[in-house]
């Protein structure tokens, strides 16, 4: 009888699903994601496999549902576009030039009527796609550590914080690949979706979340997309300098749900110097930071649960209005620099910026007869010149004008 007893404790046990407990993985997801085994993820390669199943393993664990159209999977194909006079090669395109990518899709079910979409892109640039900004001569493994395994690890902790809470809405959890391509990955989802798209409430996307700076600037795109965002943002903010743009369009994920007309939240603390470089490694993130990043989303996602669906409202496209650029300085621009001015985040090799001698820090004030103020101004002055052209720069370098002669 004893051993009656016994075995059917052992067979109820064995019947039971064990009960997913939050523990914060981030650190160990980034370190995974951005490891040299997956050589650098980029889009239809082996490592994208990697990365992909390690996400479906992740998503298992947490106790989410497939919603791909394979499983956790949703296959799309297409062929990159180049420069025709360049030759770039794709390693992971097959005899036509044709590249296979794969959108990790895993759904939280509350049995409610609107379902909130939350994203983050997992490709890279592999060993330096189309798009890098290394100039070393030898091949090298770019791991985007920052760009974006950042943004999928605070995506799967959101969704394990999400699993037994907030139950006014399902949520869609997206891990998008084809980004650095072109927003193919989303673009695909968005006219595709596999689930209703008028049950949509609003999407949430993290793109580079992971270098948060010591002055805890924290960028929010697509703020006026939905009149609430704001006030929701404002109220639960007591950590962190906002920097707010109302645009719905930018170089990310949320776009392609913008352009459906679904309200869209981007995160992102700001480009650096490692950006689309081998360099963007897992030991330069700033964990503490990506903690409280994620509680910050998860709380204002929580005050959002029960405002039941989210009015969409259009925004206007910055990008419209900028002017286009036949040249370029070779630096990375600071953001979120709010000072006047154009702040340099960074300095590429072999640029007009290097070759002037400007620096990490300086802040263009002048380029040739116009004065910069803001990004702007500073866009529409580097839109007068053309390739061969000479011009004076005026940098204040930590409170000193510096003059240099740049030749684009």
């Amino acid at each position: 009888m004893k051993q009656i007893s016994l075995l059917v404790l052992f067979i109820t046990l064995l019947g039971c699903k064990k009960e997913y407990t939050y523990h914060n993985n981030m650190q160990a997801d980034v370190t995974f994601l951005a490891d040299d085994k997956l050589e650098g993820r980029s889009t239809g390669s082996e490592g994208e496999k990697k990365a992909s199943e390690y996400i479906v393993k992740r998503f298992e664990e947490i106790g989410l549902e497939p919603k791909g159209t394979e499983g956790y999977l949703q296959t799309f194909t297409f062929k990159p576009k180049t420069d025709p006079h360049q030759e770039v090669k794709f390693t992971s395109a097959d005899s036509t030039g044709t590249i296979t990518g794969h959108n990790v899709i895993a759904y939280l079910n509350n049995n409610a009527e609107q379902t909130v979409v939350i994203g983050a892109h997992y490709d890279h640039l592999g060993y330096g796609d189309e798009g890098s900004l290394y100039r070393g001569e030898d091949k090298a493994i770019h791991n985007g550590a920052d760009d974006n395994a950042s943004g999928v690890a605070m995506l799967l902790d959101l969704a394990g914080k999400l699993k037994t809470t907030n139950t006014g809405n399902n949520y869609l959890f997206i891990a998008f690949s084809g980004e650095e391509m072109g927003l193919l990955g989303s673009n695909y989802f968005a006219k595709n979706p596999t689930l209703s798209k008028e049950n949509l409430n609003y999407m949430i996307n993290m793109d580079m979340v992971g270098r948060l700076k010591a002055d805890s600037t924290l960028a929010v795109y697509g703020t006026g997309t939905s009149p609430m965002f704001k006030q929701v943002l404002e109220a639960h903010n007591n950590k962190f300098k906002l920097i707010e743009n109302e645009s719905g369009v930018g170089p990310s994920d949320h776009t392609s749900f913008y352009l459906q007309d679904i309200p869209v939240l981007h995160f992102f603390t700001g480009q650096h110097e490692d950006y689309h470089k081998p360099s963007d490694d897992y030991d330069k993130i700033n964990y503490n930071g990506m903690n409280t990043i994620s509680s910050y989303i998860f709380e204002v996602i929580t005050d959002l649960d029960d405002n039941g669906k989210m009015a969409f409202r259009k925004t206007k496209n910055e990008s419209d209005s900028a002017p286009r650029f036949k040249v370029t300085l070779g630096v990375v621009p600071d953001y979120m620099f709010e000072g006047k001015g154009m702040r340099i985040d960074g300095v590429s090799e072999d640029k007009p910026a290097q070759k002037a001698g400007l620096l990490k820090g300086d802040v263009v004030v002048k380029l040739g007869d116009s004065t910069i103020t803001d990004m702007m101004s500073y866009m529409r002055a580097l839109s007068a010149f053309e390739k061969g052209n000479k011009t004076k720069v005026v940098v204040d370098r930590e409170g000193q004008e510096v003059e240099a002669e740049i030749e684009f």
